[in-house]
């Protein structure tokens, strides 16, 4: 893959091994600082970037791009030549039928996939200019600025301060305690848990329901200032009241996160995104499943007028 880099800016109590050296090959566009002037409205504009899928998949104002991207697993071309853009402050949701892909492109966007030994990534993605695959890049500060939260509520054995502190200090967090503590009440109060756990910070983070669990993920993920949250299906173990505070929470991160969610709810995905990513699924003769991006695209507009014959029997039930 081709090699660029940026300058990266952390807050003074980090340490990260991410370099800052030349300049990138598409200067990124907005301000990528916490508490800037608000994004305008998303609009639609032609494409710019060669690829099959219908809609529009450039971002209003870019930061996250994908060129090309295919991923194998093995002999299996397991995802096919995805191609779209990210902007600041965003949530895109990525829909489609089951094992067309949707988890494994957004492995892609913080290497999560780099865990898995058969797994090979071609094509491009970059964050601000650089290429999140290039040799020097460190997963770990990549995934400092690409947050995960995974399918199930995964806390560890520890206290509910130390699950959030860690997410801080596994990503390079130097501070006193003081500074600490008030990174933890933020990322909690964040997650919309600090009023239900402020009293209990010392008890383990299994003490929680299923709800608040989740909740606790998103405090450790965002607890190391993330560019973007990556959310594999955050409520699909979850009851209905708590996946409506998980959907809250999304709206109320999104103006300091760009969130990239993958849901098989469609009613969800409608909810909550700005924009839509339909996937689906081709079946050789052999078995073997290949994942394509059909349609992106302004989700109003997805769900009520879709470009594509897939995507429209898809949304109404007819597939998938």
């Amino acid at each position: 893959m081709t090699m660029t880099a940026m300058t990266e800016t952390t807050p003074d109590s980090y340490v990260t091994s991410a370099e800052s050296a030349a300049t990138p090959d598409r200067a990124p566009t907005g301000s990528g600082q916490k508490g800037a002037p608000p994004i305008p409205p998303l609009q639609e504009s032609k494409t710019g970037l060669e690829t099959g899928t219908v809609g529009n998949i450039e971002a209003r104002h870019p930061f996250m791009i994908a060129e090309d991207v295919n991923v194998y697993y093995g002999d299996n071309h397991a995802l096919r030549d995805v191609s779209l853009e990210i902007g600041k402050k965003e949530v895109i949701a990525l829909i489609g039928p089951s094992g067309c892909g949707k988890s494994t492109f957004l492995r892609c966007l913080n290497r999560m996939n780099d865990s898995i030994e058969s797994a090979r990534v071609t094509g491009r993605i970059t964050l601000d200019g650089k290429d999140i695959y290039r040799k020097e890049q460190d997963p770990v500060a990549l995934r400092a600025r690409v947050g995960m939260v995974f399918q199930k509520p995964n806390p560890f054995p520890k206290s509910i301060y130390d699950n959030v502190a860690w997410g801080a200090k596994i990503n390079g967090f130097k501070g006193p305690k003081s500074d600490m503590d008030d990174l933890v009440q933020h990322a909690i109060t964040q997650a919309a848990l600090w009023d239900e756990v402020k009293d209990k910070l010392d008890e383990s983070g299994y003490s929680l329901s299923g709800g608040q669990q989740q909740r606790l993920c998103i405090a450790r993920a965002i607890a190391s200032n993330p560019d973007v949250v990556l959310m594999d299906e955050p409520c699909s173990a979850l009851d209905p009241i708590a996946t409506l505070r998980i959907e809250e929470l999304m709206q109320q991160l999104q103006s300091d996160y760009s969130i990239i969610i993958v849901t098989h709810n469609m009613q969800q995905a409608a909810r909550v995104s700005d924009r839509t990513a339909f996937f689906s699924v081709d079946v050789n003769d052999k078995g073997m499943r290949t994942g394509r991006l059909v349609e992106y695209g302004l989700t109003d507009k997805l769900f009520t007028s879709p470009q594509h014959e897939e995507t429209e029997q898809y949304i109404t039930g007819r597939f998938g």
